[in-house]
C-alpha cells in the first residue's frame, strides 16, 4: 500500500471543502485560500506600480538635490524623448527614436539570454547541492565551509580566471552569472528544506520512506516559500551577473554597451539602457511573485494566508 503524502493538497470539491495543513492541526477553506491568493496578486501589481512611481520621484529628486551636470544627467523625460520622440539629425549625430530602440533591444536580448542561462544554472546547481547536503550530512559538513570560502573571493577577481578557462562565450556567462545566483539560493533552500514539520518527517520514517522520498514528498513542498524567495532574489542577481560577465568576458550585450557608450559620452543611450535593465528586473521579480502565489495556494495555503 502506498503511504499517504503529508503535504497540503487542494482536494477537488466545492468551495466549502476544507484544506488540511501539513501538520494536520488547522484547516482552511478553499475560499479563504482563493481570497488570500487574489489579495496577494493585487498587492504585487500595486507594489509594482508604486515602485516605478517612487523610483522616478527619487531619480528626479537626486538630480535636482545634487545638481548633477546636464552633460551627464538624464531625467525621465530625457529618456522618454530618447526612446520615443527623438528625430534623426546628421548635424548633431543623433539617431531616430526607433533606431535607438532597435540598438537597445538588440543588446537587451543578449543580456536577457545571458541572465536566463545564469539564473537556471545557479538555481539548478543550488537545489541539487542543497538536496545532497540535506540527505547526506557529511557532505554539508565537508563542503559548506569550502563554498563559503569561495563566496568570500570577489567575483571581479575570479572573472579573468573564469574567462581563461571557459573562453569568452556563453559558458563564461553561465559560470559568472550562475555563481552570483548560486549562494543566495543555496542558503535559502537549506533553510527551507530544514523547516519541514517533525511530525511529517516522523510519519515518513514510520512508513519506511527513504531519505530521497522524504525529500521529494515532504521537505521540498514545505520549502516552497524559501525556494520562491530564492527565485525572487535571483532575478536581479542574474541580470547583475550577466552584465558583469558581458563587461568582463563576452564583450556583448547591455553590459558591454554601457561600457562603450560611457567612453563615447553617449549618456542618453547609457541612461536608457540602465532604465530598461532596471525595468526588466522589476517585472521579472513581479512575475516570480505572482507564480509564487499560485504555487503556495496549491502546496502551502496556510503560509499564503499568514502572509496576508
Amino acid at each position: 500500500m502506498t503511504a499517504p503524502v503529508p503535504a497540503a493538497v487542494l482536494a477537488p470539491g466545492p468551495p466549502e471543502v476544507a484544506l488540511t495543513t501539513p501538520d494536520g492541526i488547522a484547516e482552511l477553506s478553499r475560499a479563504e485560500v482563493y481570497r488570500a491568493a487574489a489579495g496577494r496578486l493585487a498587492r504585487s501589481l500595486g507594489w509594482l506600480v508604486l515602485s516605478i512611481v517612487v523610483t522616478i520621484a527619487i531619480w528626479e529628486g537626486f538630480l535636482h538635490l545634487y545638481h548633477v551636470p546636464r552633460i551627464v544627467a538624464r531625467t525621465p523625460m530625457d529618456v522618454w524623448h530618447y526612446l520615443f520622440t527623438q528625430k534623426a539629425s546628421k548635424v548633431h549625430g543623433l539617431r531616430s527614436a526607433s533606431a535607438n530602440r532597435a540598438v537597445l533591444w538588440h543588446n537587451l536580448k543578449t543580456t536577457l539570454r545571458d541572465a536566463a542561462v545564469g539564473y537556471v544554472a545557479g538555481f539548478v546547481s543550488a537545489i541539487v547541492v542543497a538536496s545532497i547536503f540535506v540527505v547526506w550530512k557529511p557532505a554539508q559538513q565537508t563542503f559548506m565551509p569550502v563554498a563559503l570560502t569561495l563566496r568570500s573571493v570577489p567575483l571581479i577577481a575570479m572573472a579573468p580566471v573564469i574567462t581563461l578557462v571557459c573562453g569568452r562565450g556563453l559558458l563564461s556567462v553561465a559560470v559568472i552569472s550562475g555563481i552570483v545566483c548560486f549562494f543566495p539560493a543555496l542558503i535559502n533552500m537549506m533553510t527551507g528544506l530544514g523547516s519541514a514539520a517533525k511530525s511529517s518527517l516522523d510519519l515518513m520514517r514510520v512508513y519506511g520512506a527513504s531519505k530521497w522520498t522524504t525529500l521529494r514528498k515532504v521537505q521540498i513542498p514545505s520549502a516552497m516559500p524559501s525556494i520562491f524567495a530564492a527565485l525572487r532574489i535571483n532575478v536581479p542577481a542574474a541580470i547583475i551577473g550577466a552584465l558583469l560577465a558581458e563587461w568582463l568576458a563576452t564583450d556583448r550585450g547591455s553590459g558591454a554597451e554601457m561600457l562603450t557608450v560611457l567612453n563615447t559620452f553617449d549618456y542618453g543611450e547609457l541612461w536608457s539602457a540602465v532604465v530598461l535593465v532596471t525595468l526588466v528586473s522589476v517585472i521579472g521579480y513581479s512575475i516570480v511573485s505572482m507564480a509564487e502565489t499560485v504555487v503556495l495556494a496549491r502546496y502551502a495555503p496556510t503560509t499564503l494566508v499568514k502572509k496576508n
